[in-house]
Formats: structure tokens, sequence, C-alpha cells
């Protein structure tokens, strides 16, 4: 992606426009509302629900 092209895409989070400090996002507090969605499972990567025995079997 060119310099030009990160500009001109809006934060994720909101549609402003991108800060140079805080880049993919216009702010800290999109940032942090950002890193709350993981924490949180607002984000979710598709798959198959897991067992937490087969995350780390007990040996």
């Amino acid at each position: 992606m060119t310099s030009a092209a990160a500009k001109t895409r809006p934060c994720p989070i909101c549609r402003r426009p991108r800060s140079q400090e805080f880049a993919p996002f216009c702010s800290a507090r999109c940032r942090d509302r950002d890193l709350a969605n993981w924490f949180t499972d607002g984000y979710a990567v598709p798959g198959r629900p897991v067992a937490p025995d087969e995350i780390a079997p007990e040996d």
C-alpha cells in the first residue's frame, strides 16, 4: 500500500481521517476501542468451535 493510499483510508472505527501517530486509527480512543473489541470477543475468527481440552490438553 502506498503512503497516499494509507492517508486516504479512514479510521476503521469511526471513519474519520487517520492520524499518522495512531495509524491506522484517528486517535488513541479509537485504537483503545479496537483493542477492547478483541478482549471482549467483539471480533472473531471464523471456524468451528473448539473444546478447551483441544486447545491445551492436560498431560
